[in-house]
């Protein structure tokens, strides 16, 4: 078998984006940023995430969005009604030159748009389509609104989301579209299974990612505990063990103590100088200490305040006790490690300038992830796609313009 060498991981793939809800873009970004060649179809008012900030200078700007560039790069950016009739001819005509569709437009709203699967594999029998939705194509909630507080909490997130020891507050929700991150992970790995499948001789096939069970599928040890103990997970630091928790120190940062075993409770008495209170019987065990953390969490509290956060964390890191700083976003783009990783980049855009952006968070040693173009200012290789990869001529590239269509 002849091998081809190759630059990129996924060179020679090309994917269609189509979506306004965040997680099209993300799982593409995925693949544009291994090498493959992804086509963003925006409508012709532009991804509604040109709106979302931050936006550098505090001015709102639709080519200077952070949210907007950040999921974006190594993308051609075409713009395109693919609700009109045209607009769907000339979606086809991509469709038909294409490896992989992925959208997250909701069931209903993608029929109105004609990005059914029947309609995308009459183009190209072979693609494989994947589908990103709230609560997937079947199911009674299939056709349910939906926004990002709602799939949190469809999921789960929420109710085991919260502040430490403040058992009486209602469930919170996940700063940020996480649940829409999830289905752009989960819809970037199962395209690239189909597609894998798809080399072997295995056909083109549609990939419906429910985003309420992308997110439910994470959460932990919860849905378990229910299905073998039916016991429902205990949020906001009511734990059947302790110490777990986070405290605040001397200069005003926060750190995590998880001490579950014995032997590391032994070893946090030693670096507390064994206190009076952790030889009482209600800090026997990890069990007993968990039914009294209210009355023992004041002196873990006073003893903490009064280290500064990093001296605490090497101090407990030199007797093997697992604490760890909680590093705010600053601490991340400061942090020695992150640098000499290389995660952070800069990505100069022509109209946003330069900017740092987060990195890959995994290491290909032959094919390595790049950042090979910023993110494409709106409408920028229509030109490039609809006349030099379709045919269009400019003529008919005008009348389309005209009409709105692009």
């Amino acid at each position: 078998m002849r091998l081809v060498m190759l630059d990129r991981a996924l060179e020679g793939l090309t994917i269609i984006e189509v979506g306004t809800r965040g997680a099209a873009s993300y799982g593409a970004k995925m693949l544009a940023d291994l090498g493959a060649d992804v086509i963003k179809i925006e409508p012709p008012a532009g991804d509604p995430d040109r709106a979302l900030g931050p936006f550098p200078g505090g001015e709102a700007h639709r080519e200077k969005s952070g949210t907007y560039l950040y999921l974006n790069t190594n993308k051609l950016g075409v713009t395109l009604d693919v609700g009109s009739e045209k607009g769907r001819e000339v979606l086809g005509k991509l469709a038909a030159k294409a490896d992989a569709l992925i959208h997250d437009y909701p069931p209903a709203e993608a029929e109105a748009a004609g990005l059914t699967y029947d309609a995308i594999r009459a183009a190209n029998p072979d693609i494989v389509m994947t589908s990103v939705t709230p609560f997937g194509q079947t199911g009674p909630q299939k056709d349910y609104k939906s926004y990002d507080l709602t799939e949190q909490s469809a999921g789960g997130w929420t109710w085991i989301n919260g502040q430490p020891g403040s058992p009486e507050m209602p469930p919170l929700k996940v700063y940020g579209r996480q649940p829409s991150y999830q289905g752009g992970v989960n819809a970037a790995l199962s395209t690239m299974g189909a597609l894998y499948g798809r080399s072997r001789g295995g056909p083109g096939q549609h990939i419906d990612v429910s985003i309420q069970e992308c997110v439910a599928a994470i959460i932990e040890l919860t849905l378990p505990t229910w299905s073998y103990m039916e016991t429902p997970v205990v949020r906001y630091g009511q734990r059947p063990i302790h110490p777990i928790d986070m405290f605040q120190c001397k200069d005003g940062a926060w750190i995590y103590v998880l001490c579950i075993e014995e032997h590391q409770w032994e070893r946090l008495v030693e670096l507390m100088e064994t206190p009076e209170w952790a030889t009482w019987e209600v800090a026997a065990n990890r069990f007993v200490r968990a039914s009294n953390w209210d009355a023992l969490r004041p002196f873990m509290e006073e003893w903490v305040s009064q280290w500064n956060a990093d001296d605490l964390y090497r101090a407990a890191q030199a007797r093997r006790i697992p604490f760890a700083p909680v590093s705010t976003l600053g601490d991340l783009l400061d942090s020695d490690h992150l640098k000499e990783r290389g995660f952070f980049v800069e990505v100069g855009h022509p109209e946003a300038g330069t900017l740092k952006h987060a990195g890959a968070p995994y290491r290909l040693s032959e094919t390595p992830w790049e950042i090979r173009s910023p993110a494409p200012t709106l409408g920028q290789h229509n030109a490039e796609v609809f006349g030099g990869r379709l045919g269009l001529s400019e003529a008919e590239i005008e009348l389309l313009t005209a009409e709105g269509v692009v």
